[in-house]
């Protein structure tokens, strides 16, 4: 019953505000017609320009609904980018679509030409009417899990990103996967589920497939593994889908306050290069030129008045210039250098010309008027 539950809010979101399309799509290569759902961003209409990752479901007649209350519920708090999210029904044909050669244990059949459907005309149908950047994800279970690893066997894998909930590997998956992800020169991101009372057999192999891919030394691969208490084959996937989210777009949300304590109060980095650095890996990886936040703005600066590393608020003031031009932020870290760097005069100048900008944050004319009186005052000017 809780399960249930938990689909249905996790539903609740897609159900009020998502934009989700229902289409039927003709396909040459398996000779008939797939069902498939699309659900776009809230805010896709409004950013005209914009492109957005996509996200394939496989087995989305069931798992569709869960995974894009997750993507809608997370881009909404702004923990994750805005998602396209496809999915593929396959009801009745899961069984044939995922079907491998006994020999080889490679996509045969009724499995080849899914394999080609989905890597060739379900995404150039997308590509060709939605807006989509270069971040691709691909979410399976059981055997559809076992079948997206496939595409990462390819010399140039169309998916960047690999879901696996309770995979039902094939035979040589496992050592293929591993030998794949160990020579991968671009950036793969890969995540896999099983639960205490999963299927046994499926679990065990699982198992030891996680003692595999954590022994893999590549920088390009990011590797996450979770085992969850309680759940099973079915239910594992109501707590692997947000874990599996969280973990891919960590580095998309805000600053935690685990990166504060750990990363911005320590000497080993400049707080504003990790600054810059967090928000070029967003566009490099998800292709979203993102405004900083005002709160990261807020946390690098905290971070400066801990460590007292006062030439890092000219950086700081740049980064504010181009991201809120129009606002007092930008004067107010200009300010603050000068007025630790022994510049007094300086200082009170910085603060008078918050003079016109808008307010942001903490940050009005009357606060940066008392900066500036009180600079005065301390030194008879």
């Amino acid at each position: 019953m809780k399960f249930l539950l938990v689909l249905f809010l996790l539903a609740l979101p897609v159900m009020g505000s998502g934009q989700t399309i229902y289409k039927s799509l003709s396909s040459e290569k398996l000779g008939e017609e797939r069902e498939i759902k699309i659900q776009l961003p809230r805010n896709y209409e409004k950013n005209s320009d914009r492109q957005y990752p996509i996200m394939v479901v496989l087995d989305g007649d069931y798992l569709f609904e869960p995974i894009a209350g997750n993507i809608d519920f997370y881009s909404y708090w702004d923990d994750a980018p805005e998602i396209i999210v496809v999915g593929i029904n396959q009801n009745g044909s899961r069984k044939y679509d995922g079907y491998y050669d006994e020999n080889n244990f490679l996509p045969a059949g009724d499995g080849a030409a899914f394999f080609e459907f989905l890597g060739m005309e379900l995404l150039h149908f997308i590509d060709n009417n939605y807006r989509i950047s270069d971040f691709r994800i691909v979410v399976g279970h059981n055997f559809t899990a076992n079948f997206i690893n496939y595409y990462l066997l390819k010399p140039t894998p169309v998916f960047d990103a690999y879901i696996n909930l309770s995979p039902d590997f094939a035979p040589e998956m496992n050592n293929r996967i591993q030998s794949a992800l160990q020579r991968t020169e671009s950036p793969k991101w890969y995540y896999m589920a099983t639960g205490s009372d999963d299927i046994p057999k499926l679990k065990n192999n699982i198992l030891a497939f996680d003692e595999q891919l954590k022994n893999i030394e590549n920088q390009n691969l990011i590797y996450h593994f979770d085992n969850f208490e309680d759940t099973n084959h079915y239910t594992l996937a109501a707590r692997a889908i947000p874990a599996a989210l969280h973990k891919m777009f960590k580095v998309y949300g805000p600053i935690s306050q685990k990166d504060y304590d750990e990363i911005l109060l320590q000497d080993s980095i400049s707080s504003v290069q990790y600054l810059t650095e967090k928000y070029a890996r967003i566009n490099k990886l998800f292709g979203e030129k993102k405004k900083i936040r005002i709160n990261d703005f807020m946390a690098v600066y905290n971070a400066i008045e801990k460590t007292k590393r006062w030439e890092e608020y000219e950086a700081l003031a740049k980064l504010a210039t181009e991201h809120y031009p129009e606002t007092m932020l930008s004067t107010f870290f200009k300010a603050r250098y000068e007025e630790e760097t022994n510049n007094p005069k300086q200082a009170i100048k910085a603060y008078r010309n918050a003079y016109g900008k808008e307010n942001i944050a903490f940050l009005n004319i009357d606060y940066m008027l008392e900066k500036a009186e009180k600079i005065q005052q301390d030194f008879g000017y």
